[in-house]
């Protein structure tokens, strides 16, 4: 019998297999269907946002917010005549056409001053809040955020995708309630590529502020700041006459 038993286990060894493949087989859930799938995730985060909603303070509600009368400055219809103006003839405008972009401007309440360079991708939301001095220039895909009124002075940069944002939000006001402050740039400064400028905000004559900077508090003159949040790092050298 030893001998039989031992020439026939291995042939049931591959049974033996198959049994164990089909009892895990059998225990295994069937993969649902993609929109099953789909509708099961779906479930699955709806429970959770409404669960953690359940737990959270009453932070904001956004049906309460409201714009402030006058907030923006102009009536409804002068705002959307604006933003009209904007798409159809002076951000299609050609680059060279500098002068005819400063008497859009001007037409809009902008004080431009003669020789300011201002790119046709440049962002303005409401231009009678916006005051450029002479010969400044304004590079492209900046956007000036003017829900309060922004100020750069005569001979002043403000390079390329720089964001100067004058409104914001309280986050203690269950309403969301909008706020804005002015941002001053002085004279003979410039704000290099990609800065970032908060609310309230007074850069003074000369400063420079490197690329990529966050300014969130007033710079002092003739100084080069940076970081972020940007700071003081030395004095600007005193230029070349060339």
């Amino acid at each position: 019998m030893a001998l039989i038993s031992r020439f026939r286990a291995p042939r049931l060894q591959p049974f033996l297999g198959m049994a164990r493949i089909s009892r895990i087989a059998a225990d295994c859930k069937p993969p649902l269907a993609p929109e099953r799938a789909r509708e099961a995730l779906n479930d699955h985060s709806g429970n959770a946002m409404r669960d953690n909603d359940d737990k959270l303070p009453a932070y904001q509600n956004l049906s309460r917010f409201r714009t402030p009368a006058e907030f923006r400055g102009r009536s409804g219809v002068i705002v959307q005549l604006w933003w009209l103006v904007d798409t159809l003839l002076f951000r299609s405008s050609p680059q060279i056409f500098f002068g005819w972009r400063r008497w859009l401007l001007r037409l809009f309440g902008a004080q431009i001053g003669k020789g300011a360079l201002i790119r046709p991708s440049v962002e303005i939301t409401y231009p009678w809040k916006v005051s450029i001095g002479d010969h400044a220039w304004v590079g492209d895909r900046v956007v000036l955020y003017s829900l309060a009124e922004i100020r750069i002075g005569a001979h002043s940069v403000v390079s390329q995708h720089s964001y100067l944002c004058t409104g914001s939000h309280d986050m203690e006001s269950a309403s969301y309630a909008i706020v804005a402050a002015p941002i001053v740039i002085g004279a003979q400064c410039w704000v290099a590529s990609h800065v970032f400028v908060a609310p309230g905000v007074t850069i003074d004559d000369g400063a420079v502020v490197g690329a990529r900077s966050a300014v969130f508090h007033d710079l002092p003159s003739a100084m080069v700041c940076q970081g972020t949040p940007a700071r003081p790092i030395r004095p600007r050298p005193v230029p070349r006459q060339t």
